[in-house]
């Protein structure tokens, strides 16, 4: 049995809450598209990382891909960047692969999902064997 009681004179304790899948955003250039890659908490904490992966997909100028079967949480943040991807991308719907159900949830509930070609199957990148397979940005 633990005691969680707080010994007299001392500050309570407080546990530490730590991430147990941090967020991350990754952009990867093809010939024919441009991915990004989300994994993770995609939270306010990674603002600042999608908002420059978003400005580097939309240069590209290529249809965008959105692989999002990774991700674990998302908040407003990630709606965001999901919106502004799909109004900015002017030539082009932007594509979101296998989002897992917490994604699918909020983006129905607000609508989004109205600006975006939903995928629940790969659509697959070019092959490494090609020569132009993608590369990180």
């Amino acid at each position: 049995m633990t005691n969680d009681a707080t010994p007299p004179g001392q500050a309570p304790r407080v546990p530490q809450v730590r991430s147990v899948d941090p967020g991350s955003v990754h952009v990867l250039y093809e010939p024919r598209a441009t991915r990004v890659v989300l994994t993770g908490e995609i939270d306010a904490e990674l603002g600042p990382d999608l908002l420059e992966a978003a400005e580097d997909a939309l240069s590209s100028g290529r249809p965008l891909q959105v692989d999002a079967h990774h991700v674990t949480f998302m908040d407003s943040t990630g709606l965001a960047f999901l919106a502004r991807l799909a109004s900015r991308s002017k030539a082009h719907r932007v594509t979101l692969i296998r989002p897992p159900a917490v994604v699918k949830f909020l983006i129905e509930t607000t609508n989004i999902v109205q600006l975006l070609d939903v995928v629940d199957e790969e659509p697959g990148l070019s092959s490494a064997a090609d020569g132009d397979g993608p590369q990180p940005a």
